[in-house]
C-alpha cells in the first residue's frame, strides 16, 4: 500500500495514479494522551490503519496524482538517522575534493558513525527546499529513506528488516563546511521526504533499487542500493545498538556519487524504482 499525507492534511491511499482520501482511517487510532509515547502514532498503529483504509477504498473520494500536494509520508518522526559515505563511488568522489567535502570526516562508514537530522528539517515534495545560507554551498543527496515501524533496540541483523513500516524517496540537503555534520544537514526543510510510504510487504527487495536525480533535467545522480557498503538491515541493526529505534524512525541510507550544488529556481526530479518519483523545487528562504 502507499500512504501519503497530502494537501490540507488529508491521509491519503495512492492506487493506480490516484489519491484516495482515506482520512477516516484516522478513527482507527487510539485517542493521545498527554505526554505522548515515543514515534509516530500512525506508524505505530499501521495494521489497523490498513485495515481501516482497505475498508474505505471502495466509496472513498480521489484526485489524480498531479493534483496532490504532497507532504511528509511520516508526520512525527523521533528522530532522522543518516549514513555517511554509503556508497563507494561517493567515497572517492569526496576524496578528490577535499576542497568542497572537507578533511573533518576520513574513513569508512563504520569509522564516521551515524549522524542525526533534526527532525525539524523534514518536509514534504511539495514544500520545496529553502535555501538559508545563499553565500554557501547546498547539495542535494538522494537516497533509499526507511521507516522504522515498531519500537526496537538491539535488533539482529537478521531480524533487523522485520522492524521496516515501508520505504520512502529521501533527499539529504546539506550545507559544506567545516561544522559537524548534524549541524549543516538539519536546516530547516533539508530533509525531504516522499511522496508516500510504500509499506515493505510492496516494495520487494529494497536492496536492489535502481534510484536517480536530475535537476533541471540533467541526470546528476545514478545507483542501485545493491551497491551500498553497508545494507539495510546492518545500518537498522547498528543504529539500534545506540538507541532505541521507535515507530516512524526514518533512516536515510546514504548517497551515491553526483552530488552537486543546488541554487534557488532549481527542480529536483527524484525517482526510485518501485518506490515512486517526487519533484522537489528550490527556492531561497523567506520565499
Amino acid at each position: 500500500m502507499k500512504i501519503c499525507w497530502y494537501n490540507q492534511q488529508q491521509l491519503g491511499a495512492v492506487i493506480d495514479g490516484r489519491v484516495f482520501d482515506v482520512s477516516a482511517a484516522l478513527e482507527a487510532l487510539p485517542a493521545a494522551r498527554y505526554p505522548a509515547a515515543p514515534g509516530d502514532l500512525l506508524v505505530a498503529h499501521l495494521d489497523g490503519v490498513r485495515a481501516a483504509i482497505a475498508a474505505l477504498l471502495p466509496d472513498a473520494a480521489s484526485i489524480p496524482v498531479e493534483e496532490a500536494r504532497f507532504l511528509s509520508p511520516v508526520a512525527n518522526p523521533g528522530k532522522i538517522i543518516g549514513v555517511p559515505v554509503n556508497y563507494a563511488d561517493h567515497v572517492a568522489e569526496a576524496n578528490a575534493d577535499q576542497a568542497t567535502f572537507t578533511d573533518r570526516y576520513k574513513g569508512a562508514v563504520r569509522e564516521q558513525g551515524l549522524f542525526l537530522k533534526a527532525a525539524s528539517a523534514l518536509v514534504g515534495p511539495s514544500e520545496g527546499v529553502a535555501l538559508r545560507f545563499p553565500q554557501r554551498l547546498s547539495h542535494h543527496e538522494m537516497e533509499l529513506g526507511v521507516v522504522i515501524g515498531k519500537t526496537v533496540a538491539n535488533v539482529s541483523v537478521d531480524d533487523a528488516l522485520s522492524c521496516v513500516a515501508g520505504y520512502a524517496i529521501a533527499l539529504d540537503m546539506t550545507v559544506r563546511g567545516p561544522e559537524d555534520r548534524s549541524l549543516r544537514k538539519s536546516v530547516d526543510s533539508y530533509a525531504v521526504l516522499g511522496p508516500w510510504m510504500v509499506t515493505a510487504d510492496e516494495a520487494g527487495d529494497a536492496e536492489q533499487l535502481d534510484i536517480e536525480l536530475q535537476v533541471n533535467g540533467v541526470l546528476r545522480q545514478k545507483a542501485n542500493t545493491a551497491e551500498m557498503l553497508i545494507g539495510l538491515a546492518e545500518q537498522i541493526a547498528w543504529a539500534s545498538s545506540y538507541y532505541t529505534l521507535y515507530p516512524g524512525d526514518i533512516i536515510m541510507s546514504g548517497t551515491c556519487a553526483g552530488v552537486g550544488q543546488v541554487l534557488p529556481g532549481d527542480v529536483m526530479d527524484c525517482a526510485i524504482d518501485g518506490i515512486g518519483a517526487m519533484r522537489v523545487a528550490v527556492r531561497a528562504a523567506g520565499e
